[in-house]
Order: C-alpha cells, then structure tokens, then sequence
C-alpha cells in the first residue's frame, strides 16, 4: 500500500501530540499545590492528599490527644497528694507499618508537662548517665554543688506509662485496607497493678500501597 509522505509526516505529528498531551495528564495526577507555592504546610491533624493506609500524623495527634487527657482522668493522678513520677517505656509496635514509637510517647509527655499543672512528674531515665556522671564530679570536688553529693536524691518511678500499636492487613484486587489498634496504659511500680488503659482504632482503606519511612 502506498502511503503518501505528507499523511505520515501528520501522522507522526498526531502521534507526538497525544503522547505530550498523556503525559501532561499522568504528570498532573500528583500533589496539587497552588501556583508559586512548592511546598502545601498542613495542620499535623489534617489528613493531606499524600496518604495511605497506614500510621500518620492525624493518627498520632488524635491518639496522643485522647491518651493525655484521659490520664489526668484518672483517680491515681486527679486525687494524688504529691505529683506521681512517672518513666516512659519503649511503645512495641506490631504492625507492618515502619513508626517513629518513641513520638507518641514524647507527644504524650509534653501534652502532659504543659496541661496538668504540675499533676505528674516525669524521670529523665534517658539522662541517667549524665547525671551519674554529674554527680561523681560533685563527689570528687571537681565542680560545686548547692547541696550535700553524697546524698543520691535519684526518684524512683510511681508508674510506667508504654503502648502497644496492633495492626491487622488486607489486601485484594479492589486495593488495601489497614486496621490499627493504638493502646496504652499506665503500671503501679510496686504492684505491677495496670492503673489505667486506653485505646483507639482506626482503619482506612485506599486503592494502592503508600511507602512509609
């Protein structure tokens, strides 16, 4: 078949147009931020249009928020005469999901440091060292001290506040869906008593897979 040079020249031509004009299409199928502007700041507790099914950030302020108040609830902290110590635990996360676990932990502390008023304490376990070593050198003259160094005033915790993150997934033809279960609780350290539990769940569905790190 005789095909004259001019009609393959438009067909080429057609052709490159609709490949820029799909991948004009595929390129505008991600983030949408308005014109000029990079990069969209969010509310932490807004769910943005970069999502999956997984753990995220309105996840971890909603936990975070609930947890707080509902320890300043309870009769061991509301009723206490002194300010209960309390140590944080390592959250032990059982999910697929790769979680920063030390953040709701931190969130949960600092929400308690700037709203309860002085109703609990928390020990710096994490400082041990430091003020271990801080002390040595008060006892061995190196650096002054306003009080006696031989004196150890090192608390010992009252309570152990730690979580668990459960998570159980499906995935089919139609796409994921993830439920997680976010609980935590609050441990007498003389009696291994469990003072206090709380959780919340949540579970989201979506068409694909997002990548968490």
């Amino acid at each position: 078949m005789n095909t004259h040079p001019r009609h393959c020249r438009n067909y080429v031509l057609y052709a490159s147009l609709a490949a820029a004009a799909s991948l004009a299409g595929c390129a505008t199928q991600g983030v949408q931020n308005p014109a000029g502007a990079p990069v969209t700041e969010m509310r932490p507790d807004e769910r943005g249009r970069v999502a999956g099914t997984g753990v995220e950030s309105q996840d971890m302020v909603a936990v975070t928020d609930k947890m707080a108040r509902k320890i300043l609830e309870i009769p061991e902290i509301a009723n206490a005469k002194t300010p209960p110590r309390i140590v944080l635990e390592p959250v032990v996360n059982n999910t697929r999901f790769t979680v920063n676990k030390d953040i709701f932990l931190t969130k949960i502390r600092t929400q308690l440091n700037e709203k309860a008023s002085g109703k609990v304490r928390f020990l710096d376990r994490a400082m041990m060292a430091t003020l271990e070593r801080e002390q040595r050198l008060k006892q061995q003259g190196l650096v002054t001290a306003t009080a006696d160094p031989n004196v150890t005033e090192f608390r010992g915790a009252d309570y152990f506040l730690t979580g668990t993150l459960e998570g159980m997934s499906t995935r089919t033809t139609q796409g994921m869906s993830d439920y997680v279960l976010y609980s935590f609780r609050l441990t007498d350290a003389r009696t291994s008593d469990i003072v206090w539990e709380s959780s919340l769940d949540i579970k989201k569905e979506g068409l694909e897979d997002a990548a968490y790190r």
